[in-house]
């Protein structure tokens, strides 16, 4: 058979790229069959992290198999961060995650190198004639929310240095107030101070230990006046050892700014079960006395399935949400590894994720019955299957779950709609009944009759966290273009920015079936590629593309291989295929009411600015077993997944059917 077959069944596009036979089974009979773990950017299972007296360790030698870090399911951790330890033990991790380990390390060097000339400094006889410090850039850093991270994580755990920003470029160099202190106290006081003053918590103090020397006490006076003058102010009493100086910081009013600076974030791991993201942020939100959109996350998990993945919550403290781990656990929310941390986390920045799946009921599809069949037969559809998705991987299709899989309106219509600004007919499709009289359909079939927002919102289940924050706006804002704006609005950024994206993602699907049904499968002239040899997951601004257009000579030597084209989701940024997918998509967005979008929608707060996804990806760390239940065989499968890769996609392509 031709090795560059391409089957095409049903639904979202199914275009196999193996021609094995497959076989069929059955998937989430049981939520745990289906277990969903992130892996974070430093490629470790989020809840495999091991939180101690002193932050948060490299996972324990138990945790990973001497091969591979993530390449079995790992034993569960559920160890809380103690309310008393010192959350400055933990800034060093947020320092080396938000760096990378090389620049990190290149920073401690510069640190030793800056201190040595200091030293030296102070010995030289004129001052005036010593050279300005040198300067090390830490890398560019292209989001607002970075750069801060960065530099409050710098001023905390390096006090002796100082941040200054060109453009989206960080560098540090010598902080000349802090050795300037430091020459008049000890280098530990000068670390505290200037931690104390970085925390600007209003009306705290701090006190120098005691000194008898009068002119070093002035020194420090004339110091903490001409640098922080307006800030602090400063008194000078006789403690039990001496005499001291006591530095307060001046109340004010809190400002926009202020409460920008001052935000506190915690992080943890949660573990849910049958459960949407959504719906588990309001449970955790009443629960803290919190808002749903100070919640954030890496990616969207499955309803279906058991999953655990990393959030960060605004504004609460690692002892608040500690005291209601228990709670939380009571509503099936565990709540792990709790944690402050520098910033809020931000869709995408994940590796992947890692599935452990169980699919029951296996048999060979009717072909395969014909030649055989039996249990053998299976086992044997079953490793072949395994060995191709190994060689070849498979299309890298957005699962139906990124569409709504019993949705009678599907997400992606909606996005169209937001895109085109129509805030009232996405609305009204949001709300569009499913077929069935469950209370969450009565309310939504009831609102599109009536309008009447307070009366559906009485309707609408508990749990349907989403549906309740849009009409408890529209109740206040009315069912008009304002009101249904300000309904949007009311969702956190990720669920509103979900339907354009779903959107996107249909475009997508259609655009690679297309490519590979018309252009087949080998890198043509006009393609888009991904230079590096293996692109991870979505490619987008964080992580600035190496995009490459190939050309008739590379088509002809066979330079690029499938594994390295990419298509573009649509945004504002990214550059369409020179060949014939250039023409198709200018065709179908056009055909959509899209041909001058901006992929800006102003009134959301939401900016698309797309993004680059190979064609093919590969599952990692693969294992499986069989497993003789009585009659059928059962397969137990495991595998690490890109980020935005669909486990059920790979399945298909293993099994060739939907599941």
């Amino acid at each position: 058979m031709n090795r560059n077959i391409l089957l095409c069944v049903t639904d979202v596009p199914n275009c196999f790229i193996s021609d094995h036979e497959g076989f069929t089974g059955t998937i989430k009979n049981y939520t745990k069959d289906f277990v969903v773990t992130e892996i974070d950017i430093h490629q470790q299972l989020v809840n495999t992290l091991v939180v101690g007296p002193q932050g948060i360790d490299q996972p324990s030698p138990d945790a990973f198999p001497a091969k591979s870090k993530i390449n079995k399911k790992c034993k569960q951790d559920s160890t809380i961060f103690p309310p008393d330890i010192d959350p400055s033990s933990l800034v060093d991790l947020d320092l080396r995650t938000l760096l990378g380990l090389s620049v990190y390390e290149e920073l401690e060097r510069f640190l030793i190198t800056t201190q040595n000339d200091s030293d030296t400094k102070k010995d030289e006889l004129n001052p005036q004639t010593q050279s300005p410090s040198p300067d090390m850039s830490l890398g560019s850093f292209p989001e607002k929310h970075q750069r801060m991270a960065v530099h409050r994580a710098l001023r905390h755990h390096f006090p002796s240095l100082m941040t200054v920003t060109h453009q989206f470029e960080i560098k540090v160099r010598d902080n000349p107030d802090y050795r300037e202190l430091s020459g008049l106290v000890t280098e530990e006081e000068s670390e505290e101070f200037f931690r104390f003053i970085d925390a600007k918590v209003s009306g705290s103090t701090y006190t120098f230990r005691p000194d008898e020397v009068k002119d070093r006490r002035t020194a420090v006076h004339h110091f903490l006046s001409r640098r922080f003058g307006k800030l602090v102010e400063t008194k000078s009493f006789n403690d039990p050892g001496g005499t001291v100086i006591s530095v307060r910081l001046r109340p004010r009013k809190r400002t926009k700014d202020d409460s920008v600076e001052e935000e506190v974030y915690t992080a943890f791991t949660l573990r849910k079960e049958n459960l949407e993201t959504l719906e588990a942020i309001s449970y955790m939100a009443a629960t803290l006395g919190a808002s749903a959109s100070d919640f954030s996350y890496a990616g969207i998990k499955d309803k279906r399935a058991v999953t655990y993945q990393a959030m960060v919550v605004k504004n609460v403290p690692v002892r608040r949400l500690t005291e209601k781990v228990a709670e939380l656990e009571r509503r099936g929310l565990r709540v792990t590894q709790v944690r402050p941390a520098s910033a809020p986390l931000h869709l995408g920045r994940l590796a992947g994720n890692h599935f452990d799946l169980v699919v029951r009921h296996l048999r060979l599809h009717a072909d395969g019955d014909r030649q055989g069949g039996g249990q053998r037969g299976v086992a044997d559809a079953v490793e072949r299957a395994v060995e191709n998705i190994k060689a070849r991987g498979f299309v890298n299709y957005y699962g139906p779950q990124r569409f709504g899989i019993s949705q009678s309106v599907q997400s992606d219509r909606v996005g169209l709609a937001l895109l085109k600004e129509d805030m009232v007919g996405a609305v009204r499709l949001f709300f569009t009944p499913e077929n069935g009289d469950e209370p969450h359909n009565q309310a939504k079939r009831h609102f599109i009759q009536t309008e009447n927002a307070k009366e559906s919102l009485v309707l609408m289940p508990a749990s349907k966290a989403r549906e309740r924050l849009m009409l408890r706006a529209l109740h206040r804002y009315g069912p008009g273009a304002d009101g249904c704006t300000r309904a949007w609005l009311s969702l956190p950024h990720g669920m509103r920015v979900f339907y354009p994206h779903a959107y996107c993602s249909r475009v997508w699907n259609d655009a690679v079936a297309h490519r590979l049904a018309t252009l087949g499968h080998a890198p043509i002239q006009g393609d888009l590629v991904w230079q590096q040899q293996d692109p991870q997951g979505d490619m987008g601004e964080s992580n600035p593309p190496q995009i490459h257009v190939v050309s008739a000579e590379e088509e002809r030597d066979g330079v690029y291989t499938l594994a390295q084209v990419v298509l573009p989701m649509p945004g504002n940024t990214v550059t369409y295929p020179q060949n014939a997918m250039g023409a198709w998509y200018q065709e179908r967005l056009a055909g959509d009411g899209l041909g001058d979008a901006r992929f800006r929608i102003t009134g959301l707060k939401l900016n698309l600015p797309g993004c680059y996804r190979p064609l093919v990806v590969t599952p990692r760390n693969i294992t499986h077993r069989l497993q003789d239940e009585k009659a059928p065989l059962t397969l137990v499968l495991n595998f690490d997944l890109v980020s935005s890769s669909y486990a059920t996609v790979c399945l298909r392509e293993m099994m060739k059917c939907d599941v």
